[in-house]
């Protein structure tokens, strides 16, 4: 009897371990200056990181201080445009990852290899 206990309590943990890892996120804070003109800016939902190993996608789940499509962020002449983006944790096997905004035109963001770190909060900056 105690053998089987001992598998639910081993079974429940690594049940807990799992949700624990896929409850995490990735936090990506974005940088992105407008010098010459005046500009705008916009996420898309369809927005993922992508494991550079394995190649599964993982979602954006929030952004803040930008606009989603189809609505426009303003940014001014001279001036720069701070934003967040919230994603789906990764696996903890992996080691980089690109993020990229899928969208039906030129111009989306996107940034490649971004080595992981052990916080999953990043710094990217938009040119």
């Amino acid at each position: 009897m105690a053998e089987v206990e001992l598998e639910k309590e081993i079974f429940i943990a690594t049940e807990l371990l799992t949700n624990i890892e896929e409850e995490s996120q990735v936090i990506v804070h974005c940088h992105m200056d407008c010098t010459e003109f005046a500009d705008a800016a916009r996420i898309w939902k369809s927005t993922y990181i992508i494991d550079n190993f394995t190649g599964i996608r993982y979602p954006l789940i929030h952004a803040e201080g930008i606009t989603m499509y189809p609505h426009w962020t303003h940014i001014p002449q001279g001036s720069s445009l701070n934003f967040t983006l919230f994603f789906k944790g990764l696996p903890k096997s992996c080691k980089s990852f690109d993020l990229i905004e899928v969208i039906p035109q030129p111009g989306g963001f996107e940034c490649r290899n971004i080595p992981r770190n052990h916080s999953d909060v990043y710094h990217v900056l938009f040119g």
